[in-house]
């Protein structure tokens, strides 16, 4: 009979924090098993604003203490990811009725102390009638300020998190669900169901943990027997994508009657990106969807600020993501704190259960750490906290100077088209050059798919990261669903097929 294999973690949830902590876990030498009921990213963590940052706004909410610590790892992930997160300008057209130009300015003063940062440039107040940013503006919008954060993309951030994890040595299991965790004393017996292959796997864990997002209160609850989802506060946020409709790589911030931030990015070259919204939800987060009222409300708040209106027919894509948040009784979804809570289950002699509560993307690698030093006392002594100088897959560039390296790139590769150059080296970093191995010409690159997508890169995101299906690479490892026919995303589906099966 076969050995049931043994880990010492095993991770349910393959988001930003389950594919965090196995990263950081595998790195100072334990066993860990992850765990996936769909694909890497493939919900709340592929359905973010892009955005790495401290979060100007909860300054109003008096969190100092968690936004000087969101602004400290965005200078962390900016050094360790600099091909996938980018510095960006964000201007902040004043309007009236809302917040006055006094608490703007002392709000990015303190932002910017906050931050402390060497790498991006502080805020600075704007005349928007002299300025190009405010050219798309209507012309009542006078006065503004520029600010700055970085931009990610987000489905990558967490693929290459279980890359590294697994190149560690993490087994990463996706389309497999745990159905049922049983504690044995000092040890977790988890049945998985490969939901593909429709096998069942036993593994024995030392401890679990629960990274399930918005399902862990599902998962706190059939471990436990009993409703445990008064511990989350399930949020909708809704985003829309639409044609681009002004000049220029920077990013507005505006601010709505209702006090709520929505952000207008650019998005993947000919795009912007809308969102978002913050709705209370209820029910399987595998159903969320952009409803036409969310649509509607994010098009009047672009119309009002913008000389070009935005309609509800003007979106081309829409997406949601059901963030789970630690309940803390706010008033209201916006209020409610994007702090992450651990809660660990460790009764006396027996196998510890560490469930992560809330938490955003930006403040996954600081999690992650917290998540092991709550697991020490069971699982160490391991070795000593590593991931925040250590360059993510792709990331080892000179001085983390993605412009240099780009440019560098594009000369060694002349025959790349520019386009495709520039979302090879944006997407894989230095590993770009695995999938051109050997390559003189677009043409031995193999199969063109549409929209520069070849078959060299189809391979490689099967054969190094985990991608299963068409949608996983049209949609978490590149975006290029936005540009492919229907009729070219079918036969690249079956080609995907054909190679996983």
């Amino acid at each position: 009979m076969e050995k049931e294999p043994e880990a010492d973690l095993l991770i349910i949830g393959g988001g930003i924090n389950g594919a965090g902590i196995a990263r950081d876990a595998a790195g100072r030498g334990l066993k860990v098993w992850l765990c996936e009921q769909g694909d890497l990213a493939g919900a709340t963590s592929s359905a973010s604003s892009k955005l790495i940052h401290g979060g100007l706004r909860y300054l109003e909410y008096y969190q100092f203490r968690f936004v000087r610590e969101a602004l400290a790892e965005r200078e962390i992930l900016l050094g360790i990811a600099p091909h996938i997160i980018r510095p960006a300008s964000f201007i902040l057209p004043l309007s009236s009725g809302s917040r006055s130009a006094f608490v703007i300015g002392a709000g990015l003063l303190l932002y910017d102390w906050l931050a402390r940062s060497k790498r991006l440039p502080r805020s600075r107040r704007l005349n928007l009638r002299k300025v190009p940013e405010g050219r798309p503006l209507q012309s009542e919008f006078t006065t503004g300020f520029a600010y700055s954060d970085c931009r990610v993309d987000d489905s990558r951030l967490v693929v290459l998190n279980a890359l590294d994890a697994q190149e560690r040595g993490a087994v990463i299991h996706t389309r497999t669900k745990a159905i049922e965790a049983r504690r044995e004393n000092l040890h977790w017996r988890v049945t998985l169901l490969d939901l593909r292959k429709k096998v069942m796997k036993m593994v024995i864990a030392r401890a679990l943990v629960n990274g399930a997002g918005p399902w862990a209160g599902t998962v706190l609850s059939n471990i436990h027997g009993r409703d445990e989802s008064r511990k989350l506060r399930l949020v909708k946020g809704s985003h829309i994508i639409v044609p681009s409709f002004y000049e220029g790589a920077h990013c507005y911030v505006l601010q709505n009657d209702d006090r709520r931030i929505i952000f207008v990015m650019p998005y993947e070259t000919d795009f912007c990106l809308i969102g978002t919204t913050e709705v209370p939800f209820e029910g399987d987060p595998a159903t969320a969807e952009t409803s036409t009222g969310e649509t509607a409300y994010l098009c009047d708040v672009v119309s009002r600020y913008f000389r070009k209106p935005l309609y509800p027919r003007d979106v081309i894509k829409s997406f949601a993501g059901v963030r789970p948040l630690a309940e803390d009784g706010a008033a209201s979804a916006s209020a409610a704190s994007r702090d992450y809570a651990l809660m660990l289950d460790a009764p006396k002699g027996q196998a510890p259960l560490l469930s992560v509560l809330g938490g955003k993307i930006t403040t996954y690698r600081r999690l992650a750490e917290d998540a092991l030093t709550h697991l020490a006392p069971t699982l160490g002594p391991f070795g000593e906290s590593w991931t925040a100088t250590t360059a993510l897959p792709g990331s080892d560039i000179a001085a983390g100077d993605y412009e240099s390296f780009l440019k560098l790139f594009k000369a060694q590769h002349p025959w790349l088209s520019p386009t495709l150059a520039g979302r090879l080296a944006g997407a894989y970093g230095t590993r770009a050059a695995i999938i051109l191995k050997g390559a003189k010409s677009e043409k031995d690159l193999g199969h063109a798919f549409g929209a520069d997508l070849f078959q060299a890169e189809v391979d490689y995101l099967i054969e190094q990261e985990l991608a299963q299906t068409a949608e996983d690479i049209l949609w978490r490892r590149t975006k290029l669903a936005l540009r492919l026919s229907q009729q070219e995303v079918e036969a690249l589906s079956v080609y995907v097929e054909r190679r996983t099966a």
